[in-house]
């Protein structure tokens, strides 16, 4: 595999062990329930990957970048653990809100924005206090209300300390220093090298679940969100750890050991 950017992607090392969580979508009371699971069984050697979309449609969007963060801290604390050990990598709907923060430089912002709020930005834009309303309104107004309104935007962001600096943090994928497991937000371009996957990674595309050959001599991939909601799946090649939280499921997370296979599971 030729060398990943270290700035889009993170090299999980020395890890014994992997927990790797699903997709939250705003849901920080499960999240919280899911951390006092993780940390009970958290051991040296443990490495801990979320895989992406925090944000959108759940109650409490804010609350669970509050949660997040707040684990994070808890764990360095507690234990022998550095900065890289704990990755949050980026889901769709934190693509999408890195879109949104430059939608004046969009052809069709108007277009582009119903868009976004048919795969809940809505959400994340009221857990912010932004009206999905008056974004309307700004993007007929055109491109330099949408410039203010951006700004607005951030600055409300700001309010929420760590959030902007959290989701600016965000990586497109992780994987094992020794190349055994390869974790991903939706899924993968069988077709494209790491260095190259682009929309794929939010979005998904083809049959994940139908990869026949080992992808740049990975022994497993794992993602944290499936877009069909098809439910959790585990094949030799890959893993789908989406159980539907912030649409009426539960949000899970996987341990996996050195050798990609499952060690223990918390849900909650």
């Amino acid at each position: 595999m030729a060398a990943a950017n270290t700035d889009k992607f993170a090299i999980v090392s020395h890890a014994r062990r992997i927990w790797a969580v699903g997709a939250v979508h705003g849901e920080r009371a499960r999240l919280a329930a899911l951390h006092n699971a993780i940390e009970v069984r958290f051991r040296p050697g443990d490495r801990l990957v979320y895989l992406g979309n925090y944000l959108g449609r759940g109650p409490d969007i804010a609350g669970t970048l509050d949660e997040l963060l707040l684990f994070r801290r808890a764990l360095l604390a507690r234990l022998t653990l550095f900065d890289g050990d704990i990755v949050h990598l980026r889901g769709a709907q934190e693509e999408m809100w890195q879109k949104l923060l430059q939608i004046q430089i969009a052809q069709d912002p108007g277009q582009v924005l119903e868009w976004m709020l048919a795969q809940g930005v809505g959400a994340t834009l009221a857990a912010y206090g932004i009206d999905a309303d008056v974004a309307r309104i700004r993007c007929r107004e055109g491109p330099l209300a949408l410039a203010r309104w951006s700004v607005e935007l951030r600055e409300r962001m700001r309010t929420h300390p760590g959030h902007e600096a959290l989701l600016a943090s965000l990586r497109r994928a992780a994987y094992t220093a020794d190349h055994t497991l390869l974790l991903v937000h939706a899924g993968l371009d069988p077709a494209r090298p790491l260095s190259a996957q682009s929309d794929t990674l939010w979005w998904g595309g083809g049959d994940f679940d139908a990869i026949s050959e080992t992808y740049e001599g990975f022994r497993r991939v794992v993602r944290g969100y499936d877009p069909d909601q098809a439910g959790p799946t585990d094949n030799a090649l890959t893993m789908t750890i989406d159980t539907g939280c912030g649409a009426g499921g539960p949000l899970t997370a996987v341990c996996l050991d050195a050798s990609g296979e499952v060690q223990d599971a918390a849900e909650a």
